[in-house]
């Protein structure tokens, strides 16, 4: 199996390390990651700018073959699977994202955001996200669950999209599939002022609010109960 593995948090992250030595036991790797973070850029491209690719030679995991980006999580798939690799991939993995991609963040995520590209251009798409403290539900369930999905075939422009509950393995009361997208959001946002400028300009900065809040079956209810939470998303979210 020939698996392209990119993530939003950049080629550095500690999430696309882990996930490159679990996905090593299922097939070939190769990773084209941004060079830094690209947070929250959801499914944007490069069109009137020039994308530069080099080759990565700090990545720890031995055999990997891994490749900076300038440009977007959707760009590292698009150049990755159409120029950077010999052949096209038969799976797409991003991640691990360090946060949650449930609710209505999904729309904002570059995480899901590259799923949904390589789904776009037809291949299997597998979105990973963890809590941003404890990562020992992710170590522990990450092998399990890969190897159950990459052999799940998707309706077409759909993703599985997986996360990982922010508490201790002891805690974790094991996996829920089939999860729904919360219609609810993880952060209610405003924006504080916090600079004023010439000319009446006034300068703000967003703030989100954590709500707890979430609709049974739903992928944010998961892991607030603290499941590991793996469903079927399509390209509007639900």
């Amino acid at each position: 199996m020939k698996i392209l593995i990119t993530n939003d948090d950049g080629i550095e992250a500690d999430g696309i390390v882990r996930l490159a030595k679990a996905a090593k036991e299922f097939g070939e790797v190769w990773v084209v990651a941004p060079e830094s973070q690209r947070s929250a850029a959801s499914h944007s491209i490069s069109l009137h700018s020039a994308i530069d690719i080099f080759p990565y030679q700090d990545f720890i995991i031995p055999g990997v073959h891994a490749y900076s980006c300038s440009g977007t999580p959707g760009d590292c798939v698009r150049v990755g699977s159409l120029s950077v690799m010999p052949e096209k991939p038969d799976v797409v993995l991003s991640g691990i994202n360090f946060g949650f991609n449930v609710a209505s963040d999904i729309q904002y995520s570059a995480t899901a955001g590259a799923a949904f590209e390589a789904a776009f251009q037809g291949y299997h798409a597998i979105a990973l996200s963890e809590g941003c403290h404890n990562h020992s539900v992710t170590d522990k369930y990450i092998r399990e669950i890969l190897k159950k999905l990459l052999n799940e075939k998707l309706p077409e422009g759909c993703i599985h999209n997986v996360n990982f509950p922010d508490c201790d393995l002891a805690d974790c009361k094991g996996v829920l599939y089939d999860r729904k997208v919360s219609v609810g959001m993880f952060y209610k946002d405003h924006y504080n002022v916090i600079e004023e400028l010439e000319n009446g300009g006034l300068r703000y900065m967003v703030e989100g609010v954590y709500t707890p809040e979430a609709e049974a079956g739903t992928d944010f209810a998961a892991i607030l109960d603290n499941y590991v939470s793996v469903g079927v998303v399509n390209n509007v979210g639900y």
